[in-house]
């Protein structure tokens, strides 16, 4: 199986598409008593609602609070979530909510690590059984009716970096707040141990801000005409066999 990288699209593309979201709820970023890091992660699942917690005001505020008060604060939100979802400092829920203009392509990229189809998309998509789609409609408003419905996908967090890519004597993660503190290599590999064989699409849990596909998803996007998206494929590699060049 070839896998693909999806990404904010480095070259002009026929789109004009712009929006400006925010999301209902969100955990705190921390302040970390043992790696002494401040930090708040951007993973985010917009088909998770918070809004039957008790103390759902306490979601809605972005901040830095003290380890202990994110800890107690994820372990009320972690029943919600899907199986083999991850929890950050930061990680937001709910759909997206805000103003958006312009002609939106049949897939978005925007930022690097949150990915949008066209409600025809969509439809084209689950007709190709592709795996792994969960969608939710971005609740945007639009200047001019009629304008095409956005859903954005809610991808788990399975698979990751090959370790011969990622940096030698790197430090490893915090026993408490869970932080990865090395920069992303610029060539990279995944391990192809790791990563899920029943999903099309899904992020990596050490690389949360890289969308990842499989290449049906690739072919299935690719025949709908230009999106606004970058792809670029990315070997995987089983852990015990050499690297390409």
């Amino acid at each position: 199986m070839r896998y693909f990288e999806l990404r904010e699209p480095t070259d002009t593309t026929p789109w004009t598409g712009e929006f400006r979201v925010q999301r209902q709820w969100g955990l705190p970023g921390v302040l970390c008593p043992t790696c002494h890091a401040e930090w708040s992660g951007v993973l985010s699942y917009p088909a998770v609602d918070l809004s039957l917690l008790p103390e759902q005001r306490s979601f809605t505020q972005p901040r830095l609070e003290p380890y202990a008060e994110y800890a107690r604060l994820a372990e009320q939100v972690r029943p919600l979530l899907p199986p083999g979802a991850l929890l950050q400092p930061g990680c937001t829920f709910g759909p997206l909510r805000g103003t958006a203009k312009g002609r939106f392509g049949p897939v978005t990229v925007f930022p690097s690590w949150e990915i949008f189809l066209r409600e025809d998309v969509l439809a084209s998509l689950r007709a190709s059984s592709i795996r792994g789609l969960v969608p939710v409609q971005a609740d945007l408003s639009f200047p001019v009716q009629g304008s095409e419905r956005l859903h954005e996908l809610q991808l788990l967090p399975i698979g990751r970096l090959h370790e011969a890519c990622l940096p030698v004597g790197r430090p490893p993660p915090c026993t408490t707040c869970g932080r990865q503190g090395f920069r992303m290599p610029s060539k990279r590999w995944l391990d192809a141990d790791s990563l899920p064989v029943e999903l099309d699409i899904f992020r990596l849990e050490d690389a949360v801000t890289l969308i990842i596909a499989s290449e049906r998803f690739v072919e299935a996007i690719r025949a709908l005409g230009p999106g606004d998206v970058g792809i670029v494929e990315v070997k995987a590699v089983p852990g015990s066999n050499h690297l390409p060049a």
